[in-house]
């Protein structure tokens, strides 16, 4: 499970993520906008999976198609 994120501003006004430790002390702080953009690149695990179970099936329709002898 990832890190609770919690959230502050910079003395400039821009979002800022922080991660802290078990001890409490701050072990990461990043702006949001990088966060945030680097979220929606990576993929969660079940949207993994269920792109895999979607695209299992057509896949196979063209693996069974291909191995048929052409149709002249």
């Amino acid at each position: 499970m990832p890190a609770k994120r919690t959230t502050h501003r910079s003395s400039s006004g821009k979002k800022l993520y922080a991660v802290r430790d078990a001890k409490g002390r701050f072990k990461d702080i990043q702006t949001y906008k990088r966060a945030h953009s680097q979220d929606l690149k990576r993929r969660s695990k079940s949207e993994l999976a269920k792109k895999k179970v979607v695209a299992t099936p057509a896949a196979a329709s063209a693996d069974e198609s291909a191995e048929s002898p052409a149709q002249a």
